[in-house]
């Protein structure tokens, strides 16, 4: 008999998880365990062109706006949704839901992806969101009217698309965050400050080296206590601070490490198993384009490309063979659309010690920026502003260029 295949997560990871499946030549039944009732779609339109979507909220076609198209290999997957997956027995090979039901499995495929980290502050919660779902995105929308007084806190990618969107719906907006200018993990001081100006002039507050303290309301939020003892008034608080893997499922299998995510070896198969691979966000791995060291990439390209190796490598020992040797060396890929700046990247910034601004001019990033970023003298990724689709093209084939570190 044929061995089944369990994907857990419904979101791209898993639905590209499930397409490689079959390209690798996995022809036994797939199963994709999804806890949303929405078939897989595209996240980053939620903070931005659906976040702004000027018609109804009817959820069937915000979700038709968004939801990706199943390829025919992987017609004959079947897709359970809209029921949580609240554990996994490895030993066992079985799978227990929400709702109580069990699935048997074979192989089992981790993408659960992330969560929104949540804070734990004092006050009401009516009117705090925060923004991963299609839903959350719908309940959010509903409340960014003209005039509306919006705090966003975290200004991370998320947090600004949110606040830039908020801004073109004709909110009055207002960023917090306590490390630095926006994005600054990713983009390096230069950068990070070039755009705070830009989305400065554009109109949106921040609030940089500050806090919230406390949110402040009867029933619903009415504004915010910053550490300083400033208060802002809010009529909608966006907590844009960050995410946490989904990993709560595996807890309680031998072997496994969940401290951040899945820890993976190269291949994508999960240290401490031979039945269980990880794919997505919530695979930690290590990349030998920059190290030995295993981390999580939250980056777009890296679903497709986790599920591509993911597949392969389960697909090769459920058939009794070795995974493939060749190593895993992805190229990180991202982008973000905020107020006339397209910000694009390869590879990791965030590695870098060194930072270097390469073309234009930081005071004016709308007509084009490049700044490419540096560990020990060696390249670990570029940011590009406003370039175009030629010269990036360019720029992803000079990143690939090194060698793989030692």
């Amino acid at each position: 008999m044929s061995a089944h295949i369990a994907v857990v997560g419904a979101s791209l990871a898993g639905l590209r998880t499930a397409e490689q499946l079959r390209a690798a030549g996995h022809s036994g039944p797939v199963t994709v365990l999804g806890d949303e009732p929405h078939a897989p779609y595209n996240r980053p339109p939620l903070s931005k062109e659906l976040l702004a979507d000027p018609g109804d909220s009817d959820p069937g076609r915000l979700h038709a706006a968004v939801a990706f198209r199943r390829r025919a290999s992987a017609r004959d997957v079947d897709f359970r949704l809209g029921s949580a997956v609240v554990s996994a027995d490895l030993r066992r090979g079985l799978l227990t839901l929400s709702d109580g039901a069990e699935v048997s499995f074979d192989g089992l495929v981790a993408a659960t992806g992330l969560r929104p980290r949540r804070l734990t502050l004092p006050g009401p919660r009516a009117g705090r969101y925060a923004l991963r779902t299609l839903d959350d995105c719908i309940a959010l929308r509903g409340v960014l009217r003209p005039g509306a007084r919006v705090v966003v806190i975290g200004a991370g990618f998320i947090g600004c698309e949110t606040a830039a969107t908020a801004l073109g719906l004709g909110c009055r907006v207002t960023v917090v965050e306590p490390a630095g200018p926006p994005m600054g993990r990713v983009l390096g001081d230069v950068l990070a400050r070039a755009v705070q100006r830009h989305h400065e002039a554009a109109g949106i507050t921040f609030r940089t080296g500050r806090s919230v303290a406390a949110v402040l309301g009867r029933g619903e939020v009415s504004g915010v206590d910053l550490d300083d003892g400033t208060t802002l008034g809010a009529d909608v608080v966006v907590e844009a601070v960050g995410s946490l893997p989904n990993t709560e499922w595996l807890s309680g299998n031998p072997g496994l490490d969940l401290s951040d995510g899945v820890l993976c070896d190269n291949t994508l198969l999960a240290v401490g198993t031979d039945r269980l691979a990880a794919a997505g966000d919530v695979a930690r791995f290590p990349n030998p384009l920059f190290d030995t060291t295993p981390r999580r990439v939250e980056h777009w390209s890296v679903p497709g490309d986790t599920a591509r190796r993911a597949a392969a490598t389960l697909t090769a020992l459920l058939a009794g063979r070795a995974p493939g040797p060749e190593p895993f060396a992805p190229v990180p890929a991202f982008w973000s659309d905020q107020l006339g700046l397209r910000l694009q990247s390869f590879g990791s910034p965030a590695l870098a010690d060194d930072v270097h601004v390469a073309e234009g001019d930081p005071a004016d990033p709308r007509a084009g920026l490049l700044a490419t970023y540096h560990r020990r003298s060696r390249l670990v990724g570029t940011v590009a502003i406003n370039l175009s689709p030629a010269r990036m093209r360019e720029l992803r084939e000079a990143f690939t260029a090194p060698a793989p570190a030692a």
